[in-house]
């Protein structure tokens, strides 16, 4: 897929807004992301991505008139005594138990940050077989054919089941 704004390099940067329920999706390079003013991070560690989407969701509740998530669940966990309103303060949880104790609060925001999903399905090791190497690709492959038809994204679709035939 082509940079949407200089239209000759490839987009590497893309970007999904929604603004009073509209969706909006741009696709741009790594210069035309930079000059248009965009911070990029090649990975975003989980504790701040966490506590952004918190954040952003406290936000929102204040914002209509509901009680945040911190407020909501005023328990403690009993291991650790880690609560939800210091996870708002400080991006890190206090245990393992903490996903456990408040799994009701922080599976929103999981699943928000990994596009519905809310297992780990790791990376892929070196020393895989090319064969699963390649099943794990098509499979992935496959998995971004499925969202470039159902964002009618029909030459991005077309590149990727080539791709896909290449490796079967």
């Amino acid at each position: 897929m082509l940079c949407q704004v200089c239209k000759e390099r490839s987009a590497t940067i893309h970007l999904t807004e929604i603004d009073n329920g509209q969706r909006s999706e741009s696709h741009l390079c790594q210069q035309c992301a930079r000059q248009q003013g965009l911070s990029i991070k090649s990975q975003v560690p989980l504790d701040e991505l966490m506590n952004t989407l918190l954040s952003s969701q406290q936000e929102k509740a204040s914002q209509q008139d509901k009680p945040s998530i911190a407020a909501a669940s005023d328990h403690a966990c009993p291991n650790c005594g880690m609560t939800l309103e210091r996870f708002a303060k400080t991006p890190l949880l206090g245990c393992a138990h903490d996903y456990t104790e408040f799994q009701s609060e922080l599976l929103p925001l999981i699943k928000q940050s990994h596009n519905g999903k809310s297992h780990h399905r790791g990376k892929v090791p070196t020393r895989t077989c090319e064969y699963d190497r390649n099943e794990i690709q098509r499979n992935t492959l496959r998995r971004q054919l499925d969202r470039a038809v159902k964002n009618e994204d029909y030459e991005a679709a077309a590149k990727l089941r080539d791709q896909i035939q290449a490796l079967t």
